[in-house]
């Protein structure tokens, strides 16, 4: 009975957290569901862990792709610079792609091999790259697995582990 009380709270504290970052009100049943589930597995810590991470890797229609910390396909702009440490991607831009950033000047990753590093994004926080590269989501992604903004206008796309971008066409 106790354990099922702890991996009640921290369901409830991880859907807390995933609305707070900008999901929509529906995230807060599946973490919990997906937790509680979980109960028979003794590692406690496995949701902690996987709320630390900043990119991981996926599958998706795409194949195996980079994603955030929530789960959520990460994107390149064709329009930043390589290596140029700044993003081009502001106002209206920053609110349909949101840059994916983090706390620490280095990133945790699961997966990832390209290459992981940060900047000081348009908003003053610490936006993640690859390959020097900004990523960013898509505000119309609305769960994990989706990848809505693959292909747009021609300049936003999937990316790889290896930190290609993924070009469906």
């Amino acid at each position: 009975m106790r354990r099922t009380i702890t991996l009640t709270i921290t369901a409830l504290v991880a859907a807390a957290t995933l609305t707070a970052c900008g999901g929509s009100g529906d995230d807060t049943e599946e973490p919990a569901s997906e937790v509680t589930t979980s109960e028979e597995s003794p590692a406690e810590e496995t949701p902690a862990e996987e709320m630390s991470t900043d990119l991981a890797t996926a599958e998706s229609s795409l194949g195996t792709i980079v994603v955030d910390g929530n789960g959520m396909t990460a994107y390149y702009f064709l329009k930043d610079t390589k290596d140029s440490g700044t993003s081009a991607c502001s106002g209206d831009c920053a609110t349909a792609w949101p840059a994916i950033t983090t706390e620490s000047d280095t990133p945790t990753v699961t997966g990832v091999t390209g290459e992981v590093g940060t900047i000081t994004g348009t908003d003053g926080a610490q936006q993640i790259t690859i390959d020097g590269r900004p990523i960013y989501t898509f505000a119309q992604d609305t769960a994990p697995g989706d990848v809505k903004g693959q292909g747009v206008n021609d300049v936003w796309y999937v990316i790889a582990p290896d930190g290609s971008e993924i070009d469906d066409d």
